[in-house]
């Protein structure tokens, strides 16, 4: 999986926010990465169409017009690409993603070289129920047919359903077993604009930890989730007191470090989706799906 991908285009209707803006402008807020110049170039280049034409840079965009950069293929970043199937039937199938793998395609580096693209060779109808963070390794939850996307989804969401992650954590924890309900909610991050962190006017959440083996400088835990919000675990782990080990974004509180320039797909931290039960979504049978943790989380 080397060298250059087959490129992107990505497809958009304007709504009333680009209405008025010129093409370049409506593009550089909608992906700033680039600059407005840099978007500028590419218009020019005929990368950007506007109704099927080729746009010029100061178009100016109306409500419903469909708009359709075709991104030109591109190297993507080397990232571990073994992965194995845990269990599969007609509706789902469970797939051991390895840290450094994007679940799905994004940031702008990657669309080949994420799980649903591997999965998708062999299962092209395949959908995820979840997403696990690239740097936390484990269980990812698939459904096999349209048909069993919206029961299955349900069944994932159902109070029912356990997830359980194993992590390593910095210090060690005064209790052996405790619960961690801090909000989260965006924050203002400049990297990246905003930020899911704890913060009082979040959205409610809930993690309930279990001591399982103290080291010198560390403690290796169980979490389980009783909510899925974005990150919890780290987030969670931090306003503890106790980040994950070699998390190099969030720190005590919850919360990025004061200058802090890390994003959430950078790697170091220690986390791994290791167990999934739920209610199998067609025969109501119970289904105990698990991940063996690779050796530092044993």
């Amino acid at each position: 999986m080397g060298g250059l991908n087959d490129g992107f285009s990505h497809r958009e209707q304007i709504g009333p926010r680009g209405a008025g803006l010129s093409v370049a402008r409506h593009l550089a807020r909608r992906y700033p990465l680039a600059s407005e110049a840099e978007w500028r170039r590419r218009i020019q280049n005929g990368e950007v169409r506007l109704d099927g034409d080729l746009a010029r840079e100061d178009d100016l965009l109306l409500a419903g017009q469909w708009l359709v950069w075709a991104r030109p293929p591109w190297v993507e970043p080397e990232v571990p690409l073994a992965t194995a199937i845990l269990y599969e039937d007609e509706d789902l199938l469970a797939v051991a993603k390895p840290s450094g793998l994007p679940t799905l395609p994004g940031g702008g580096e990657f669309l080949t070289h994420t799980l649903l693209a591997l999965v998708r060779r062999r299962h092209p109808e395949a959908s995820p129920m979840h997403r696990l963070g690239r740097g936390t390794s484990g269980l990812v939850l698939f459904a096999r047919t349209a048909a069993a996307r919206q029961p299955l989804q349900a069944a994932f969401q159902a109070a029912t359903t356990r997830k359980v992650y194993r992590a390593l954590c910095q210090g060690h924890p005064a209790l052996d077993a405790f619960e961690i309900a801090a909000p989260i909610g965006e924050i203002a991050y400049g990297p990246l604009g905003t930020l899911h962190a704890a913060t009082p006017g979040g959205k409610a959440s809930l993690s309930r930890v279990r001591v399982v083996a103290r080291r010198a400088d560390t403690t290796l835990v169980d979490v389980e989730i009783a909510t899925g919000r974005p990150h919890q675990i780290r987030i969670h782990m931090a306003w503890a007191g106790h980040p994950l080990e070699g998390d190099p974004l969030y720190g005590p509180g919850g919360v990025p470090a004061p200058g802090a320039t890390a994003v959430p797909g950078d790697l170091g931290y220690l986390l791994h989706a290791r167990l999934l039960e739920l209610d199998h979504p067609r025969t109501g049978a119970r289904l105990a799906l698990a991940c063996q943790p690779p050796p530092p989380l044993r």
